[in-house]
């Protein structure tokens, strides 16, 4: 039987966040025309629809069949992940809420299925409120289990994580539970751990999309240890089992930018926000045209962001931690206080720990700074990002030693961390007295 390594208890809990198995920055811009899908792609979201349309006739024959709504919200929810449009987290809601209106008691499925749209929204608290409520009607539940692990983790409660990803190993110890061990010893610093459990992973999955998933979390792996060969022949093989999962093109895309193939990066980066147009990729995207001097087209890429974040919110979705990052983005740096701090009083998580730390370097209150930073790699995460704003911070108090090393670290975890932090990094390095 599979063990996790049980997690001393700490004064500060903190989980760290690279690219979570079930997250992300959400949201998509709704009123620009998708773009015709590839074939595997158009094959998945044709699946959906045949899966919703079987499951509404069924329910216009059985209108009392619990079990059905429940599935259809949950297909809903999916539809939503796979065409990145959060119009249908409602849809998913009132499929689910309809199951417990059909069936009040003992519908620990549609409570699971409610906890994972609440993930989905980032209500983590919400989640493992559901979570807990499926699981005390059904203790056996591993759906439940799952939602509790995400929810516990991005709530920065570690031990509780790590205690629900046990008992879901235990009741199912396949693809779901293995990427979501990986991901906690990745979050621990433990990536020889994390990749070893991705591989058993990959080893127990048959489906195209689910070889693609874990080979980009490889990828992911290799990526941020500065390891641009093994992440390029990971979004390679991911590539060639599911052509359509876009993840995989975004990491073709950073790797081709830390090679030098800028042009590469940026038309691939142009396809990308075209066909999942959600805040995170055009932020990337708007990271690259700063580095190509195209500051005009940034910004007009920082407004879309914006315009997809206001739409996730819009649809029942609570993050602030983008609309802070987007509010950076844009040169706000009292908005994006705001908001961190916001963000920080409904949950303690490691990116939202390092993303308040960096607002309140920008206001310039680096002290209260700092004290955030180090709470952002509490857990031992190899970040290059929290190294990287960890060492400017101390860099702003005078700390020149602390900088040296931190700076040093950042660059030494993924020299090509980011298109414009890693050079600043460098460059600040070498201003130090480091080559």
């Amino acid at each position: 039987m599979l063990r996790l390594p049980r997690i001393r208890a700490r004064s500060l809990a903190v989980v760290g966040l690279a690219a979570v198995l079930l997250l992300g920055i959400g949201g998509v811009l709704g009123r620009r025309a998708p773009a015709p899908a590839g074939g595997e792609e158009f094959a998945r979201v044709e699946r959906l629809a045949a899966t919703i349309d079987r499951a509404q006739e069924r329910l216009r024959l059985v209108p009392g069949d619990y079990h059905t709504w429940a599935a259809l919200g949950l297909a809903y929810l999916e539809k939503a992940r796979v065409t990145a449009d959060p119009t249908f987290f409602a849809k998913a809601d009132g499929a689910l809420n309809r199951s417990l209106v059909v069936r009040p008691d003992g519908n620990s499925q549609a409570l699971a299925g409610l906890g994972a749209l609440a993930n989905a929204r980032h209500d983590f608290a919400g989640a493992a409120q559901r979570a807990r409520a499926a699981l005390r009607l059904n203790p056996y539940s591993a759906e439940a289990y799952a939602v509790l692990a995400d929810a516990e983790t991005q709530l920065g409660n570690p031990d509780a994580a790590s205690d629900a990803l046990q008992r879901l190993l235990d009741l199912r110890p396949g693809l779901t539970a293995l990427t979501r061990a990986a991901y906690d010893d990745e979050q621990h610093g433990r990536i020889a751990e994390a990749s070893g459990l991705m591989r058993q992973a990959l080893d127990a999955a048959v489906d195209p999309a689910d070889i693609a998933f874990c080979r980009y979390h490889l990828g992911e792996l290799a990526w941020r240890s500065g390891d641009l060969a093994a992440a390029a022949r990971e979004y390679s093989a991911g590539l060639a089992a599911d052509p359509s999962y876009l993840p995989l093109r975004q990491g073709h895309a950073k790797v081709a930018a830390a090679r030098g193939r800028l042009d590469e990066a940026l038309a691939s980066y142009a396809d990308l926000t075209r066909r999942s147009p959600t805040p995170g990729y055009f932020l990337e995207y708007a990271e690259l045209l700063d580095t190509a001097g195209r500051g005009e087209e940034a910004t007009a890429q920082r407004d879309l962001a914006d315009a997809a974040h206001r739409l996730f919110t819009a649809n029942g979705g609570a993050d602030d931690l983008t609309g802070a990052y987007i509010a950076l983005a844009r040169s706000r740096p009292a908005d994006a206080l705001t908001m961190a701090r916001r963000e920080w009083q409904r949950r303690q998580f490691a990116d939202v720990a390092d993303l308040l730390a960096w607002a309140l370097h920008t206001n310039g209150m680096d002290a209260e700074a700092l004290e955030y930073a180090r709470r952002a790699e509490a857990l031992g995460a190899r970040n290059a990002g929290y190294a990287y704003h960890l060492g400017m911070i101390e860099l702003a108090l005078g700390d020149r030693d602390g900088a040296r090393r931190d700076l040093g670290r950042a660059l030494s975890i993924n020299p090509y961390f980011s298109p414009l932090d890693a050079p600043a990094a460098a460059r600040t390095v070498a201003g130090l007295g480091l080559s």
